[in-house]
């Protein structure tokens, strides 16, 4: 079982985001940060996970109920 709430607020904000396939550009625009910080969200979490891609994060987020994709 995974241990709930992995993400801070900003890494969920971003994940949810990326989930709905909206780019890093546009993510760092609604979001008001530099495409480079949502690179670093990005890369947080997969690390975090010990996964190897956004997808696979994206994959492993949902089923930890941490984003959704509604």
């Amino acid at each position: 079982m995974h241990k709930n709430k992995i993400l801070t607020l900003r890494e969920k904000e971003v994940f949810d985001l990326l989930a709905k396939n909206i780019d890093t550009e546009d993510i760092a625009d609604r979001l008001c940060i530099t495409p480079k910080t949502v690179r670093n969200h990005i890369s947080n979490v997969i690390q975090k996970l010990g996964v190897r891609s956004r997808t696979q994060a994206i994959i492993e987020l949902i089923k930890m109920n941490e984003i959704n994709i509604h």
